[in-house]
């Protein structure tokens, strides 16, 4: 073993930690051999030998790259790189390459403080024997958040914020004087003024908002908002400038539009929705070529935000920060303010509004003969309910399909009246056609239920349940779909001339914002493939998109029912990638789309409001947008949806936790939803609310977690934990604060296995 030249035996792990610091304190030097003897005082010629060999082998390893024969540098082309830090409350930090590369390791040490979403610049370490390979963090290139929400806890010479989840290494420090009347037990909202650095690892900051005492219905929802940096009040300059809006409709802005007020129209929403932005109306046209075969012209009616809303205005500027509405259980968190979005654009019964509409002409299989893009005004002649429609959907004795538009007599209802089932029928009737030619087209079948909630006057929830879709729901979505997909054709398919190149016709492409979904990651599709297998299923992993995607359909054909079913639905959905906004269109695989973008709700989407923009310039003989600018934009977009759907489910996980709060020591039926290292997640069959059973409860054995097999298996006695197993549990704790549910196997279950 070699000597340092303090005398103390150096071995090869202290070497390539010395070698690591030097390197990465130095990422742009190239050292030479002479200069490496001297930084790290290595003066004995074992030492030196041993340092040669070590970075010969950390060249290897691509850790280091050699400059001549005698001199290194840090390998900055793999070595460096910049990506996403994600802080985990166990010490298990990690960071995402923005290439999308798999996740690494970075200690608690090498951290450099950095926080949970930070865009950081990272150095790899040279990996050491039978270690994964770690990361270091070299500069924290900006902060995802400069707030913090939590509790406030107030001593005699300072105060602190205790963060939800435990998001930071340490509290957050208060002066005392930046408290703004805060006092233990509050939860507050507190601006980050001080980050850690080498000099102090102490956060500082002062408190913006005190939302209230902890289990306070509004307090908790706003509590929330602000730990995803969601805004939960709207700034008064924005709602005044709402105010200001006029509704009314001049003539002359009437004889711009096309005029749709005589046309049956009405709108199907949500029972408590107050935001109506979509419309569909029908009529019956002359067929001039058959007088055997109907022909139906179907308007898909959208609010016109972007009349009122005008670019780089100060509502447009609030709206573009926020980019979508914010549902969470017992409320919404509005895009834009309330008297634009529940009032002047929304689309509400017997109230003449202005439209950007989509009209189709259909012929009885839902074929589409003819569309038109234009401007419109109508007149809603009623609001329905998703539950009203679907009970006229019910099968009819007398199913009449007449529809207005041919009988000059036939007025259109009132709202109060009993019309407009005969149309609903012949939307229905064209949507089944719709649907069905779309998944024989390769769209895949994913009905996903969706967890929800009563909720009392004090926003206690009463009970759960799971919404599914059903004909009502799915008259809607499909002449949306295809409104969406119709727009984004319309703009992006560029007619190929024989008197055009390829490239001249490319560059007659428009920037136009589109709703991409790219096709599923082939390792887990095929880990996918190998799983179904073990249940009887064949699935094909090559071949075309649609041949993949029908095979996907008749894999979830065929669980249906069955023991299986949300087991392999689960890993199925695993195996999706996420859609998201952009300028550079790939196609949307889920929907078996090659043009897709999303033009039906300008009032909670913000890309839906750019797309009226683009589009009225571009009918209008306008020149392409800016590709950059929109790139920009779509990406923020991207990003804000995602954090409204985080936001979205810590307010489910939070009423689901309040919901059990009084059934303490209560058994149920479940089974396992899901399967993790440190535990087995069960849902309650009779509610949908979902807890965890800890590994340290599963005190009958000891279980090795099979990640390939989705269970948990026992060293002993060879008990399995399977994902979508049926369980008894009993409810062991609630704890609000954390929004965590823990269960407990039942004794009944530990008996029979």
């Amino acid at each position: 073993m070699s000597k340092h030249k303090s005398g103390k035996r150096l071995n090869k792990q202290r070497l390539v930690e010395m070698l690591q610091t030097l390197f990465q304190q130095n990422p742009n030097e190239t050292f030479s051999f002479k200069q490496i003897f001297q930084k790290l005082k290595l003066s004995t010629h074992p030492a030196k030998m041993l340092a040669v060999e070590t970075m010969d082998e950390m060249a290897w390893d691509d850790y280091l790259a050699k400059d001549g024969d005698n001199a290194y540098r840090l390998n900055l082309k793999t070595q460096v790189q910049e990506g996403t830090f994600i802080r985990k409350a166990n010490g298990k930090n990690s960071f995402q390459p923005d290439d999308g590369g798999k996740p690494i390791f970075v200690s608690e040490r090498n951290s450099l403080f950095a926080m949970n979403g930070d865009r950081v610049r990272v150095t790899m370490m040279a990996r050491r024997e039978k270690h994964i390979k770690e990361a270091m963090v070299v500069e924290i290139l900006s902060h995802k958040v400069d707030q913090a929400v939590g509790k406030l806890k107030v001593e005699k010479d300072y105060a602190f914020l205790v963060t939800e989840g435990n998001i930071f290494v340490h509290d957050v420090l208060i002066p005392k004087k930046k408290l703004k009347g805060g006092k233990t037990g509050d939860k507050a909202v507190v601006k980050i003024t001080q980050w850690p650095s080498k000099d102090s690892k102490n956060i500082v900051g002062e408190v913006i908002d005190v939302l209230g005492k902890e289990g306070d219905n509004n307090v908790e929802m706003h509590a929330i908002l602000a730990q995803y940096g969601l805004p939960y009040k709207y700034p008064k300059n924005v709602e005044e400038a709402a105010n200001k809006i006029d509704a009314g409709i001049t003539e002359q802005e009437i004889k711009r539009r096309e005029d749709f007020r005589d046309v049956f129209t009405c709108t199907i929403d949500p029972k408590d929705a107050k935001d109506f932005d979509d419309a569909l109306s029908i009529r019956q046209v002359v067929n001039g070529k058959s007088s055997n075969s109907k022909l139906y012209e179907v308007g898909v009616h959208i609010a016109d935000v972007s009349h009122y809303v005008k670019e780089g205005s100060t509502i447009d500027k609030e709206a573009t920060k926020r980019a979508t509405s914010v549902y969470l259980v017992d409320r919404t968190i509005p895009m834009l303010p309330e008297h634009l979005c529940n009032f002047i654009c929304s689309l509400r019964p017997d109230e003449e509004k202005l439209c950007f509409s989509v009209v189709f002409v259909l012929d009885e299989e839902a074929n589409v003969k003819d569309y038109r893009i234009v401007h419109t005004v109508i007149k809603s002649n009623r609001r329905y309910a998703y539950e009203e429609v679907q009970e006229i959907l019910r099968p009819s004795p007398n199913p009449s399909l007449k529809v207005r538009g041919t009988d000059t007599n036939d007025a259109p209802p009132s709202q109060g009246g009993d019309g407009g089932e005969s149309e609903l029928r012949t939307l229905d009737k064209l949507a089944k056609c719709l649907r069905e030619r779309r998944f024989k087209g390769g769209a895949v079948k994913f009905d996903r239920e969706e967890l929800h909630f009563d909720i009392d006057e004090n926003g206690k929830p009463t009970r759960a349940y799971f919404k599914k879709s059903n004909d009502a729901t799915q008259l809607i979505e499909e002449f949306m779909l295809l409104a969406n997909r119709t727009v984004a054709e319309h703009i992006g398919k560029v007619k190929s001339q024989s008197s055009k190149s390829k490239d001249q016709n490319a560059k007659s492409k428009k920037t136009f914002v589109y709703r991409i979904h790219d096709q599923p990651d082939p390792t887990k599709l095929e880990s996918l493939r190998e799983f179904v297998v073990k249940f009887g299923y064949k699935m094909k992993t090559s071949g075309t998109k649609g041949a993949i995607s029908r095979s996907l359909n008749a894999l979830m054909d065929g669980c249906q029912g069955k023991k299986e079913q949300k087991l392999i639905e689960t890993v199925a959905l695993r195996a999706m990638m996420k859609a998201k906004y952009s300028t550079h269109n790939i196609g949307h695989y889920g929907l078996a789309f090659d043009y897709y973008t999303h033009f039906t709700s300008p009032i909670r989407r913000y890309p839906d409001t750019m797309v009226h923009r683009l589009l009225t310039k571009y009918l209008d003989g306008g020149r392409s947008a800016n590709q950059e600018k929109y790139e920009e934009l779509c990406e923020h977009c991207s990003d804000m949806e995602q954090t409204a759907q985080q936001a979205e489910r810590d307010s489910i996980k939070y009423k689901m936790v309040e919901f059990m709060s009084d059934k303490i020591g209560q058994e149920y039926d479940a089974h396992i939803s899901g399967i993790q290292s440190y535990g087995i997640y069960c849902e309650i069959d009779e509610n949908h609310c979902e807890g965890m059973v800890s590994m340290h409860d599963l005190d009958d054995d000891y279980y090795d977690f099979d990640e390939r097999n989705y269970c948990l298996v026992g060293r002993r006695h060879h008990n399995k934990y399977q994902l979508g197993d049926p369980i008894r549990i009993k409810v062991a704790r609630a704890n609000i604060e954390k929004r965590q549910l823990d269960f407990l196997i039942s004794e009944e279950v530990k008996v029979k296995r």
